[in-house]
Parts: structure tokens; C-alpha cells; sequence
């Protein structure tokens, strides 16, 4: 279905309510009330059979007897009727349905289900999108539509809110009510039969009365839309989220069914979004992000005329992960000659109670000129000395055109007064405490993290990284075919190998006499462990030995592992030990990783400290794959354990990049091999030397099938990779774009003529930034994809000699290509080349329409285009040739060239 239809959801000219009726308390009578109270001003018509007029308003027997076509209908009749009436109004022309049918949330979770399928089935026909049902409705307050069940209305404003709740719906909408706060558009999803929050998030992304997106999430249905959707919302605006269960998850854990908060957590943070936990920190924090400059780093210099009140404010900025702003020795003397003396008070500008307002404007104009203050928070405490407006009115004259982050709070103050107004007019956000102020700065700080992540530029990955896949899954499917879920310790180790993970030597053993002969093989000293389905932590009955030195060290420890079993846990089923070389390595650090599949998410690996000690630490953090090495490292960088990793000059610490690696090749094995469920490494031994995997478990699962999108954040599709030979003959592979090729994109548009550049961008383009260029390698392979043409150049090294792209609607309708190809490597055959390849791609994945645009005087272009099978048609009005081919229209036979 097309999300231009969404316009008839979001912009609609007129409204059907199906089931109005009079009756106080009804649905169908609080929409007529509501619809009719607003200021919309297109026509609502009700539809009921029994009545001749609802709330003064003519009445309609039936949808085909109303004199136009409604853009959105609204449904509140018994659920039993809503799929006709979707039906009808199909048939009808009209393209959103809002259902609010009484009696719905009294049905079974199966006859939910079935009734939702009807109703999808009766839409899809004529296109028609479906919101609800069980939501509350919808509120646009920019065309003073209420067509909700909500007590009150909404004022205009920037701000979309998308709630799953119904309560919260409510409530949200009387809390912004007291604060004055107005929405661009409210929605209600309910049950979410149709619309879900991808559709609404991809809708908004782009919809310029929005500023910012604020959800309430309790659950997700679609993991990758979700992603994909908000990964590219969040590029454009702040994206906000609220979800319930961070600690209720902790005493009631998530059903079978339901995915784990800290993956919900690591998926919003991986999309560029901003979780917080309270609603006033929600409003809070969109407005902050609305209004505030960019924030070029974390450090806050405060700047106060209440020093005590400053020094909670610093607590509140190190408790939430905030560092305060350090002075140089330049600033620190500007300070002395324009305050005085004394004050700095704790890293803390104090103006003292008695500052006058330039004071203020002294200070501001020196803190502007620190490199190392990246934000400024003012906080003004009222003394009866000095007046608050001339405070505010010093700060807006400094600040008014600065591109610095300035945050501000004038305490006890009216926040419809003079001081918050001069403030507000300058750019600068105010908040009524000083922890509202700091709790803003974190959120700026947090989000600016998040989208440093979707634009960091990852490092490469070892080239003798070479993962062999059939081996790993020969191992799983070995142990599935003998009726094992749970692989053995050296089968977990052999699938970890497969992938270049090192791990020290083990054997299995079936009792204390094999256990004395696997030790022989392997050679002493040797270390044993239990080895039971039921005892998942050998320590925790004792069934670890270590610096086993001798056969009869091996055999009573053995034996004595098996009394502790059946006293301590008699009902353990024993299938014998583990025999391992000893690994002892002096100084390394004991990690952990494992991964995981989430029922909502996919696959998920969890690092942190192992062995004894993390299990009394909990120091853990969450990443979603595919993992890069740059993700990898932020994930390290995340645990309390990394700060023992970096080494000090006397403590050479670990080998960051191995970790890293290992993380990278653990995630690649949940990701390629869809048979398994769970890998655990415990302990992961870290030393400048590298790793070694002491202890590994793997899970398979035999009811898993290869399931494509299991995964919430599409992988690199290897599989499009193809190589292919030049008229040249040189050599070339084909591929798609990778966020590693960012310094080869680099140096490939340094080799672009100006010609080049302006055929491709419609005009002269100067270099480049980082952010630019990561645009244009990180891309979301869902909705989007860029194929590169890469060569070995004269020493060996690939260089990029072309890239074609394209850009696909969310609802794969259409896709709009650009394509760019070296000017030394014209004639060759790649333009062609490659925009073949995207159209097989474009078709295979059943877009309908590929278009690009060309400048009329790029006439190779058009002649590519014209021979391609392209619709070429100029425009000069715009000056530019328009390319459209129809994709579901019989392959032609392409001419040669």
C-alpha cells in the first residue's frame, strides 16, 4: 500500500463517522461532539441507518448515499461490522479508516486476531490504511480535527506524539494542557492491525509542521520497519522515546513473546533516538532538542549567582554522566580581572548574590571564547539587589547570536514573566530548577552520542578475518541430528574456531578414569569441570578444578566433583567432565559474551566482566548485530570493565582490538547461523596479547528456519557482490556501499572532474564533510542502496571507480536513482554496467518504478537511459531530463553496446 495515503489519514478534507449516533456516552456521540466542537472546517457526515440527523447534523443512511467521497472514515459500530464497513468505504474512494468499535477490547486474543485479518483483507483491495483498532483516535490540532475519545482538546504546536496507550493518551493531553505545550498531530495506534509506528514514524519524518517525534512504546509487532524508519527519522529531527518495564521486567521478566527493556534500550539507541522515563523529562527534553543549538561536545560550564545552588547543579550534571567545563590558564585570568578573585568555587563560576547584569555579560562573553566549554548553563537565583530581566537581558544580548549551547534557569520566577520572554526570544531555553536544566543538558549530551553513532565511520575489520560458515553449521546440524540441543564444550569451541576465535584445547570426558586418559593426551597441567545440562555455572557446586598436575589429581578430583553433584544437586544429570589445558595467563583480564535471540529484536550480544566477578558486578551492556569494530569498541566503552582494559603506564592493559574482533566474529555466528539460539564465552581471557576463550557454551535450536528478517537492522548483503570484467578488461567487483568504504569515497570524489560533480549534483560542490560522506556509505540497506565499482589500482590496493544509488519510498513503490561514474573510466562499460544491476536489484525486490533525473545538456545520460529501456522526457521548465522505467512491465531485449 502506498503511504500517500496516509494524507487521508493525516490530512484529511472531510470525515465519515460510521455509527453516529446521540446517544450520550456512545463512541459514535463523543466523535460527532468532538468533531463538531473543533474547527475543522470540512464537512463531517454521519452514517446511521436509524437516524435522520446526529447532533444537528444530516444523517446517512449508508456510505454510498453521501453527496462526496470522505478522505477518512471513522468507525463505531460492534467490531463484528467493522470489516464491511471498510469494504464499503473502499469501494467508495476513501483511503484511511479509524476504527473505534465498541466492545472491541471484551474479545479474545483469537478473536482479535481473526476479526483484525478480516478487517485487512476487506482494505487491501482499494488501499485503504487502517488506524486502530482500541486506539482513542486522533487529534490534528493544525485543522482543529478531534476525532478522538479523548475529555480535551489540543493546542497547535511542533511536537507528534504517538502513544500505544490509551490512558496515556489522555493523560498526556491534559498534562500538556497545564503547560501550554501544543502537537502538530496525537495519534492513538490501539492494536495496530495496519498502521504501525514504522508507518506513522516514516510519515512524520518528512512532514515539515513537525518538529520532533515522541512516542510511547510498549511493545513492537515489526522490529526492521521500526528501525529502518526511525534510523532515517532520526537524522532529520529528534526523535523521543518512553517505554514502561525498565524495572518492572526485573521482579515480573517478559513472557516468551515479549523482548527484553535492555534490548528495547540498545534498539532506541541504536536508531538515534533518545529514551527517558518520565513524561515532564519527555516535553522537556523535545523542546530542548527543538530549540538548542547544536551541541559540539560534553562539558558544561555553569555560571551562577548562588554558589550553593550551582554546586547541586554540578552534582546532579556528574551523577547523570556529565563532565563539567575545564578552564585554561587565558580564561581563568580574564575571569580574575573582570569578577575578581574568587570566583571559582569547584569548577563552578560564582557571581556572588550581589553581581550586577555585567557581571553576567563579562563573564558570558569570556566563557564564549573557552574551547573547552561546549555549553553554558546560567542559573539566577532572585536577591532583592538585583533584578531579574536585566540578568536575562545582559545574557540575551551576549548570546542572542552565538552559536554556543546556553541552557538557562531563572529560579522562582514566573515562566510567563519578562525574564523567561527576553530569554526565550534569544534562542535560549529556560527551566524552572536547576535539575530540569541539567536533566536537559544529559538529554543533549545523550543524543548527540546517539547520532555520532549513526554517523561514526567504523574501523575494518582484519583482512585475514575469513569466517567459514559450513563448518560452523556442520558442527550445529551434527549435534541436532544426534537429538542435542546443547553442543559439547569442544563442538561450542569448534563452531568459535570456525570464525577465528582462539580457544584453548578441550576434550570430553565420560567419568574420572576417561577424564585421567583425555588429560594424558593433552599433557599437564590440565584443569577439570562438571559437565551437566542442569548445572549451567560449574562453580556453583563446586565442579571446577584447577593446576591439576598429575593422573591422581585428575581422578580425585573427578570423583570428588561427582559427591558434590549428588549431595548439592542430586538430581543434575551428569554427562561427565570437561578436560581443558590449564590457561593461566598472569594479569589478563576475565570477560564475558554471549548473544541471544530476542523475540522482538533478533540476535544480541551482551559483553561485560566474567568469571567470579561479574557475577557479583552485573557490569554488562547490550549491542544489536550486525557489529562493526567501531560498535564493538562502543560497546566495550559502555562496561565499568573497559576502564581496566586501556592500560597505564605501568599495566599494559588489553588488546582492544581483538576484543573487538571476537565481539564482531560472535555476533557474525548468531547472525549466519540461523540454528543457533545462544553462544555464552566465560571467561574470555584479555591481555596485551590478545584473547582466549577458557569456557564456551552453544544452544541450537532444531525449529529454526532461515528467517531473513530476523535480524532488526538489515546486514550487508554479501550476497549482491559480483565480479565482473570491463571492455577494458580490467577487472572489477560490484558491490553494495559499506560504512568502512568512507576513506575510499573520500579519495574517489578527489578524482571526479567538475564536469562530474555538476552532471551528478546539479550544481558546483564543494568538499565534503565527514557527516556528508557518512550519508552517503552508511546507508540503511531496507529502503536504500548504493553499488560501488572497485579495482585494484597499480599497488594493489581497491579504489572506487563509479557508484550508482537509489533511494526507495518506505512503501517500495518507487525508487529514484543517481548514478556517477570516474571520468577516466568512461567508455569502459561500468555506467552501464551498474545501473543494470540496479535495475535487476530495483526489480527483484518488486519496486515498481525506477525515475532519476539528468541536466538536459547530460546527453551520455539520457542516451544510457534512452537504450536502458527509460521513458526520457524533457523538462524546461526545471531544465532537466526526467527518466522514469516501469520495473513490472515485460523485460525488454537491451541493444548491445
Amino acid at each position: 500500500m502506498s503511504i500517500s495515503n496516509l494524507d487521508s489519514l493525516f490530512k484529511p478534507n472531510s470525515v465519515a463517522v460510521i455509527g453516529a449516533t446521540g446517544e450520550p456516552g456512545h463512541v459514535g456521540s463523543v466523535i460527532m461532539k468532538n468533531l463538531l466542537a473543533g474547527k475543522f472546517l470540512g464537512p463531517v457526515m454521519p452514517v446511521n441507518p436509524a437516524l435522520d440527523a446526529v447532533a444537528g447534523v444530516l444523517s446517512y443512511k449508508s456510505v454510498d448515499t453521501m453527496p462526496l467521497t470522505p478522505d477518512l472514515g471513522v468507525i463505531c459500530t460492534p467490531p463484528e461490522t467493522a470489516p464491511e464497513a471498510i469494504k464499503d468505504l473502499g469501494k467508495r474512494g476513501t483511503r484511511a479508516a479509524l476504527v473505534i468499535s465498541p466492545g472491541y477490547n471484551k474479545l479474545s486474543r483469537p478473536d482479535k486476531k481473526a476479526l483484525q485479518q478480516r478487517m485487512l483483507d476487506a482494505a487491501t483491495p482499494y488501499g485503504v490504511r487502517i488506524l486502530g483498532p482500541s486506539g482513542l483516535g486522533l487529534i490534528i490540532p493544525g485543522i482543529g480535527l478531534n476525532c478522538s475519545l479523548a475529555s480535551s482538546d489540543a493546542k497547535p504546536g511542533r511536537i507528534a506524539f504517538i502513544s500505544q496507550s490509551a490512558s496515556l493518551f489522555t493523560a498526556v493531553l491534559d498534562w500538556a494542557g497545564t503547560k501550554g505545550i501544543g502537537f502538530s498531530y496525537i495519534v492513538s495506534l490501539g492494536d495496530r492491525a495496519d498502521l504501525k509506528y514504522g508507518d506513522i514514524i516514516d510519515y512524520l519524518s518528512s512532514d515539515p509542521n513537525t518538529r520532533s517525534i515522541l512516542l510511547y512504546v510498549e511493545s513492537v509487532t515489526d522490529a526492521r520497519s521500526f528501525m529502518s524508519a526511525s534510523r532515517a527519522a532520526a537524522r532529520n529531527k529528534p526523535v523521543l522515546v518512553i517505554k514502561p518495564g525498565r524495572k518492572l521486567w526485573t521482579v515480573h521478566p517478559p513472557g516468551p513473546e515479549e523482548g527484553r527493556d535492555e534490548v528495547y534500550d540498545e534498539a532506541f539507541r541504536r536508531a538515534g533516538m533518545l529514551r527517558v522515563f518520565e513524561i515532564d523529562a519527555l516535553f522537556d527534553a523535545a523542546q530542548t532538542l527543538a530549540r538548542s543549538r547544536p551541541l559540539r561536545g560534553d562539558r558544561l560550564a555553569i555560571l551562577t549567582n548562588g554558589g550553593s545552588v550551582g554546586m547541586m547543579a554540578a552534582d546532579s550534571l556528574l551523577a547523570g554522566g556529565g563532565k563539567l567545563a575545564e578552564f585554561s590558564d587565558d580564561t581563568r585570568t580574564a575571569l580574575d580581572g573582570a569578577l575578581g578573585p574568587n570566583w571559582l568555587r569547584d569548577s563552578i563560576i560564582d557571581l556572588g548574590f550581589d553581581a550586577e547584569a555585567g557581571h553576567y555579560e563579562k563573564a558570558l562573553r569570556i566563557l564564549l571564547k573557552e574551547p573547552g566549554v561546549n555549553a553554558i548553563l546560567i542559573i539566577h537565583v532572585p536577591f532583592a539587589t538585583v533584578p531579574g530581566v536585566e540578568a536575562a537581558k545582559a545574557a540575551a544580548l551576549v548570546l542572542g547570536k552565538s552559536s554556543r549551547t546556553v541552557l538557562a534557569c531563572f529560579m522562582g520566577f514566573d515562566q510567563s514573566g519578562e525574564e523567561v520572554r527576553v530569554l526565550t526570544a534569544a534562542g535560549i531555553p529556560t527551566y524552572e530548577t536547576p535539575d530540569k536544566a541539567v536533566g536537559a543538558f544529559v538529554h543533549l549530551v545523550r543524543h548527540r552520542r546517539n547520532q555520532e553513532l549513526l554517523m561514526e565511520m567504523p574501523a575494518s575489520l582484519p583482512t585475514e578475518f575469513y569466517p567459514d560458515l559450513d563448518a560452523a553449521k556442520a558442527v550445529v546440524e551434527a549435534a541436532i541430528a544426534d537429538g542435542r540441543e546443547d553442543l559439547s564444550e569442544p563442538e561450542a569451541k569448534a563452531v568459535l574456531a570456525a570464525y577465528g576465535v582462539p580457544a584453548i584445547a578441550s576434550r570430553v570426558a565420560v567419568d574420572a578414569a576417561d577424564a585421567v586418559a583425555q588429560a594424558d593426551l593433552l599433557g599437564y597441567p590440565v584443569a577439570i569441570k562438571i559437565s551437566s545440562p542442569d548445572i549451567p555455572q560449574p562453580f556453583d557446586v563446586g565442579g571446577i578444578a584447577l593446576d591439576l598436575e598429575t593422573p591422581v589429581a585428575v581422578r580425585e578430583s573427578a570423583e570428588a566433583m561427582l559427591a558434590r553433584v549428588a549431595r548439592i544437586r542430586p538430581q543434575a544429570r551428569v554427562a561427565g567432565f570437561i578436560v581443558q589445558e590449564m590457561g593461566r595467563r598472569v594479569g589478563a583480564r576475565e570477560l564475558f559474551i554471549k548473544a541471544r535471540v530476542d523475540p522482538v529484536f533478533g540476535p544480541y550480544v551482551v559483553f561485560g566482566q566474567g568469571g567470579l566477578a561479574g557475577r557479583a558486578t552485573q557490569d554488562a551492556a547490550v549491542a544489536l548485530p550486525p557489529l562493526n569494530m567501531s560498535l564493538a569498541r562502543d560497546l566495550i566503552f559502555r562496561t565499568r570493565v573497559a576502564a581496566s582494559l586501556t592500560g597505564t603506564e605501568a599495566d599494559a592493559g588489553a588488546d582492544l582490538d581483538a576484543i573487538c574482533l571476537t565481539l564482531v566474529q560472535v555476533a557474525q555466528i548468531i547472525t549466519d547461523v540461523d540454528r543457533v539460539s545462544a553462544i555464552d564465552v566465560n571467561p574470555l581471557l584479555a591481555d596485551e596479547k590478545g584473547v582466549l576463550v577458557l569456557g564456551a557454551r552453544v544452544r541450537a535450536d532444531a525449529s529454526r528456519e532461515p528467517d531473513p528478517h530476523r535480524l532488526a537492522i538489515r546486514p550487508y548483503p554479501r550476497e549482491l557482490e559480483e565480479c565482473t570484467v570491463l571492455k577494458t578488461g580490467r577487472k572489477v567487483l560490484l558491490r553494495p556501499i559499506r560504512p568502512e568504504d568512507e576513506p575510499a569515497h573520500f579519495d574517489f570524489f578527489k578524482r571526479l572532474s567538475p564536469e562530474d560533480l555538476r552532471f551528478r549534483f546539479f550544481g558546483v560542490v564543494r568538499e565534503l564533510s565527514h557527516m556528508e560522506m557518512a550519508r552517503l556509505t552508511q546507508i540503511d540497506y531496507e529502503r536504500e542502496m548504493a553499488f560501488i565499482a572497485t579495482a585494484e589500482d597499480e599497488s594493489g590496493k581497491p579504489e572506487t571507480l563509479g557508484v550508482v544509488r537509489a533511494s526507495t519510498q518506505p512503501d517500495n513503490s518507487s525508487a529514484e536513482f543517481a548514478i556517477i561514474v570516474r571520468s577516466d573510466q568512461k567508455g569502459a562499460g561500468l555506467g552501464r554496467m551498474l545501473m543494470e544491476k540496479m535495475i535487476r536489484y530495483c526489480r527483484e525486490r518488486g519496486t515498481k518504478v525506477l525515475c532519476g533525473q539528468a541536466l538536459l545538456e547530460n546527453g551520455g545520460m539520457q542516451g544510457l537511459a534512452h537504450k536502458l529501456g527509460f521513458d526520457v522526457s524533457k523538462n524546461f521548465d526545471e531544465e532537466v531530463a526526467e527518466m522514469r522505467l516501469d520495473l513490472q512491465a515485460p523485460t525488454p531485449s537491451l541493444p548491445k553496446t
